[in-house]
């Protein structure tokens, strides 16, 4: 059931009327590319309330909600928690707040948890510190090895998983990585003198990097950082350790994106051989028409991890493997243009993973547009 249409209506006005901000400096894409952008977005927006449901949801899931939430967010200053139809969206969410600091429904607790604390980041309301930092809390002790009953030679050790405990594997671990990360207090206030419980939050996350870092080798086709590679020493990424979603342990697309982004937000060197082996594999294997090596399957949630990643990298071109120099920017962003539906939604056909889900593929392709426009703060923060 949707909320009332007349409210929608006036909200798409208001909206509408405040979106449309110049790029972001730092950003080099075209200019008149960049008004078909604000365009794209904008359509994207209103189709996605559209679909609100009453109780302040979409689909009645934590995570979906937060990506929605956090695509509304970012794309204009003037865009707040305040709003009506989006206050009543984080009143969902802390309807699905938990005792143990988890904000989830009934299953898949770290992968909900971390999308919503990056969600209620970005409203910037201090009156959600307490929940982000239970919630943070949370994801930290959802980590493999957190109370010291694995060995860092384990292969789960350093990862998280779902939440269930069954296994570790990369995309729940970058998504914890990036809610850690995101607006670290002394990246927001450098001069700010912390508090004895802002150092105790600190140093818990950088103990959660630590581990993740372990974790992160075991899944990175690189010998010099993880003996355990046989046939590939490509420097790309894998699922988890020994195991792809590609087949056997072959690198692919969505994963190594993940795993340089998480090095970023992890605060590694962008000379380290970890990130340069990475980025050498995306700069071979660079496309938009696919993931490589994963053909259609994913393709958006791939186009999002691609957005924050290279933002987050700092360099405006790709040189592809024939020597070619690929302004990334504008190449991205006229593929999803070109990809979404007059109604203001994108789909995948390829159904895996969800894609053939409207509401999450949308946010995906929204937050990857904003990425594109420099439209989120974060990564000027926790970039090189």
């Amino acid at each position: 059931m949707k909320i009332n249409k007349l409210k929608i209506q006036i909200a798409i006005i208001l909206i509408l009327s405040i979106i449309g901000s110049p790029l972001r400096s730092g950003t080099d894409i075209d200019l008149s590319l960049s008004k078909e952008v604000d365009h794209s977005i904008k359509i994207g927006l209103k189709w996605l309330m559209d679909q609100q449901d009453k109780n302040g949801s979409w689909q009645n899931y934590p995570a979906i909600t937060a990506l929605v939430l956090s695509s509304f967010l970012r794309a204009h200053p003037s865009i707040t928690h305040d709003e009506p139809f989006i206050k009543k969206g984080f009143d969902f969410l802390i309807s699905c707040v938990k005792p143990d600091g988890g904000i989830y429904n009934d299953n898949m607790p770290t992968y909900n948890t971390a999308i919503c604390v990056t969600a209620l980041k970005d409203a910037k309301n201090p009156g959600f510190q307490t929940i982000i930092s239970n919630a943070e809390s949370f994801l930290m002790r959802t980590q493999f090895g957190y109370d010291g009953t694995l060995s860092p030679d384990s292969l789960n050790y350093g990862g998280v998983g779902y939440g269930e405990k069954e296994r570790a594997d990369l995309s729940n671990l970058q998504w914890a990585i990036e809610a850690l990360a995101k607006e670290d207090i002394v990246e927001m206030n450098p001069e700010q003198k912390l508090t004895a419980e802002e150092i105790k939050s600190m140093t818990s996350k950088r103990l959660f990097y630590d581990k993740a870092l372990i974790f992160l080798a075991k899944c990175q086709n690189l010998q010099s950082i993880n003996p355990e590679v046989d046939s590939s020493n490509d420097g790309g990424f894998v699922y988890g350790p020994g195991t792809s979603k590609a087949g056997g342990t072959s690198s692919y697309g969505s994963m190594t994106y993940a795993g340089l982004k998480s090095l970023i937000y992890a605060k590694v060197d962008k000379d380290d051989i970890r990130v340069k082996a990475a980025f050498e594999w995306i700069s071979k294997n660079f496309m938009v028409e696919e993931t490589p090596f994963m053909g259609k399957q994913g393709l958006y949630y791939y186009y999002q991890t691609m957005a924050k990643t290279l933002h987050a990298y700092g360099d405006e071109t790709i040189t592809d493997s024939a020597g070619k120099s690929i302004a990334w920017r504008n190449v991205l962003a006229d593929q999803l243009i070109k990809t979404q539906h007059a109604e203001g939604f994108w789909i995948n056909e390829n159904g895996r993973w969800w894609e053939n889900n409207p509401v999450l593929v949308t946010s995906y392709s929204i937050l990857a547009l904003e990425e594109l426009a420099g439209l989120n703060a974060m990564n000027s923060k926790t970039g090189f």
